[in-house]
């Protein structure tokens, strides 16, 4: 009588089926990260191609831009590089540890992008990232 309870028809375990709300939370997780590329404040210039790049983006990120015209911008404000250290040394006392985005335009002298990596050095901030865009 008991191997035929041990090899008989067996009962489903009871449970919730969550593979639903697996698919649910991955098309959640999609949507998540196409919009939060969108996120982080600047200004539109034209970036270099790069083979392969990986997002840096959290909620904190502050973005320095370096167009053209050899401009500097934090978060889509123009500031010089005096004001951007003094800008950075007052995030850096009130968050000790933020992520910082560099964007230089294509066309941009090498020599401006030097100075804001030199200046982020000096401020001894670690989470530097350089933004590229994607290959055509």
């Amino acid at each position: 009588m008991a191997s035929a309870a041990k090899f008989g028809v067996k009962k489903r375990a009871g449970g919730i089926n969550i593979t639903p709300f697996v698919d649910v939370l991955l098309v959640v997780l999609v949507i998540f990260i196409l919009t939060s590329n969108a996120s982080i404040p600047g200004i539109k210039v034209d970036l270099p191609k790069a083979s392969s790049s990986t997002p840096l983006e959290k909620p904190k990120t502050k973005a320095i831009t370096i167009d053209a015209g050899g401009r500097i911008f934090l978060d889509a404000y123009p500031v010089s590089l005096a004001e951007l250290e003094e800008r950075l040394r007052t995030e850096k006392a009130l968050t000790p540890d933020f992520p910082v985005i560099v964007r230089g335009e294509s066309a941009v002298q090498y020599a401006k992008v030097v100075e804001v990596l030199d200046l982020l050095r000096r401020i001894e901030l670690s989470q530097v990232g350089l933004v590229t865009g994607k290959p055509s």
